[in-house]
C-alpha cells in the first residue's frame, strides 16, 4: 500500500488538463495565403473570442481536474470530456495562421 499511492497520486496529476499556456498551437502553415485581407480579417475577429472561451474552458478544466485529484484522485474533467486541449491547439493554430496572413497584407 505505501508504493501504490504515491503510483496513483503520480498517474492522477499525470492525466489532468494541461493549462491553457502549455497547450502549443497546431502548425496550419500557409493555410489562409490564398485569401483575401478582408476575409482574413473577418475570420480573425470571429476566432479571437473562439478562443478565448476555449482557453476559459480549459482553465475550468484544469480547476476541476486539480479538485477532483485532490479530493477523489480522479482526473474529472480529462474523464468526462470537458479537457478542450485540441479545440484550443486548433484554434491557438488558425488565429496564428491568420495573423502571419494579415502581417504581408
Amino acid at each position: 500500500m505505501r508504493k501504490t499511492l504515491p503510483l496513483i497520486l503520480i498517474l492522477g496529476v499525470a492525466a489532468c488538463a494541461k493549462s491553457p499556456d502549455a497547450i502549443a498551437p497546431v502548425a496550419m502553415g500557409n493555410a489562409f495565403s490564398g485569401m483575401a485581407c478582408g476575409a482574413a480579417s473577418q475570420m480573425l475577429a470571429a476566432e479571437r473570442p473562439v478562443l478565448a472561451a476555449l482557453e476559459q474552458r480549459q482553465r475550468s478544466a484544469v480547476t476541476a481536474d486539480a479538485i477532483g485529484v485532490f479530493l477523489i484522485l480522479i482526473p474529472v474533467s480529462s474523464l468526462t470530456g470537458n479537457d478542450v486541449t485540441c479545440e484550443l491547439a486548433a484554434s491557438k493554430g488558425k488565429v496564428l495562421a491568420l495573423e502571419a496572413r494579415l502581417a504581408s497584407c
